[in-house]
Formats: C-alpha cells, sequence, structure tokens
C-alpha cells in the first residue's frame, strides 16, 4: 500500500506504516495545487492528514482508497465528494482528549490571572503588580461543559482538583451518567450558560451544531464571565 502523509506526523507512526510494509512518502508541507500534483504523482492508496483541506480537486487526482485525518475532527476533508468516490475518511477520536483538556484548562488560569497581558506588558519594559496581581479566582466558581464526551469528561478531575461546581450540557448525556460524573446537568446550552462563571466549548462540528453558541446565550451568560472554545470555531456565532 502507498500512503502518502501530507502533515506532520511524529516518526514513530513513520516507522509503523514501513513496518507493515506500506510504502511511504513523507512531504509535510504539501497543499493546495501541490498537494493535488503530488497524489497525482505518487499515486497514494491513502492520504494522511491533520490540518491540510482535502477538497474534491485531491481526491479526483488518483484512485484514493482512504483519507485519514490525524485529529477528531473532519471538517478539512469534502466528505461527500469522498462519498461518490467510494472513498473512506477515517478519523482519530479521542487520542488528543487529555491534551485538549490540559490546553482548555490553561486557557481557563490564563484569563483568570491576565497572564497574556500580564507577559506583552511585562515585554514592553512594564511592571504592573498592583493591576496584574488581582484575580478572582476559580475556587468555588461554576464550570460549564458545552458538551461532555471524551474531552469535556477530561475536564471534570482536572476542574474539581481546582475546587470549581461542574455542570454539563450534551444533546447524548442522561441524568444516571451525569451522576456518576459527578456533574449537574442542565437542559440548554442557554440555561447552563446562566448558572455559570466560565464555560468551555467541546462539541464535534456538523450541521445540528454550526453557530450553536450565538446571541441567546451570550446574552444569557454571566458578566465577567470566562468563555473557552477550543473545539470548531464554527460552533460560535
Amino acid at each position: 500500500m502507498r500512503v502518502l502523509i501530507a502533515d506532520e506526523l511524529e516518526q514513530s507512526g513513520r516507522n509503523a506504516l514501513a513496518a507493515m510494509g506500506c510504502e511511504v512518502r513523507y512531504e509535510p508541507k504539501l497543499q493546495d495545487d501541490a498537494l493535488v500534483k503530488a497524489v497525482g504523482e505518487f499515486l497514494p492508496d491513502a492520504l494522511i492528514v491533520r490540518s491540510t483541506k482535502v477538497p474534491e480537486a485531491v481526491l479526483a487526482a488518483a484512485a484514493l482508497k482512504l483519507v485519514v485525518r490525524a485529529g477528531a475532527g473532519y471538517n478539512t476533508i469534502d466528505v461527500a465528494a469522498a462519498s461518490r468516490r467510494g472513498i473512506y475518511v477515517s478519523t482519530c477520536p479521542a487520542k488528543n482528549s487529555i491534551a485538549v483538556a490540559e490546553l482548555a484548562f490553561g486557557h481557563i488560569l490564563a484569563l483568570d490571572r491576565r497572564i497574556a497581558d500580564n507577559v506583552a506588558s511585562l515585554r514592553e519594559g512594564k511592571w504592573n503588580k498592583s493591576g496584574f496581581s488581582k484575580a478572582r479566582g476559580v475556587f468555588g466558581r461554576t464550570l460549564g461543559l458545552v458538551g461532555l464526551g471524551q474531552i469535556g469528561r477530561e475536564m471534570v478531575p482536572r476542574a474539581k482538583a481546582f475546587g470549581l461546581g461542574v455542570t454539563a450540557w450534551s444533546r447524548s448525556l442522561n441524568p444516571e451518567t451525569a451522576a456518576h460524573l459527578g456533574v449537574e446537568l442542565m437542559t440548554s446550552p442557554e440555561q447552563l450558560a446562566a448558572a455559570c462563571d466560565i464555560v468551555s466549548v467541546h462539541l464535534a462540528l456538523n450541521d445540528a451544531t454550526r453557530g450553536m453558541i450565538g446571541a441567546a446565550f451570550f446574552d444569557a451568560l454571566r458578566p465577567g464571565a470566562i468563555f473557552v472554545n477550543t473545539a470548531r470555531a464554527e460552533l460560535i456565532d
């Protein structure tokens, strides 16, 4: 099997493909017309990408059998065109759940402590200790999770370790599961927004969720609340 890797992929992954007998071509900077050309010349059976977009022109350049996104989402791949051509599209869900949860929590702490502003000020030669030493803190406040898949669930123990109460909304979450996870179940994103000091979004992007977080949600959010989105940008109006 010929495999074209058009994004950064760690050496261990490339070695594993080679050990399976795959002929691997690694060109992590390919995109747009260069990607179309490479697919047409190498004639791969499988294409592996991360953030690189895979439009129909790429899919039409060779008899691809499989496109793999080394990540959880697939919004960068023309899935409809792939389906028409009989090309399978695969993702790697839950492989980076801990990393994303850590990033989301890092953003929460950075916003509360205004770390980015502090660093920017310091690099300008200013030291505003009295201003940047003030923070509300997260202990005793309430975190709302919009979406409680694997990443959202990784947020729960981290939030509890910092003394946060946790509420959640999810289309598939039932009261029994919520109780098991130790979170309070909300009936809508807007109800969650009204009950929380901090909101973190962990939804997949699809037709049902595109633009879901809109005016009604932000109207319900408490003044001064922290809002973090480490999921897809298109979820937010």
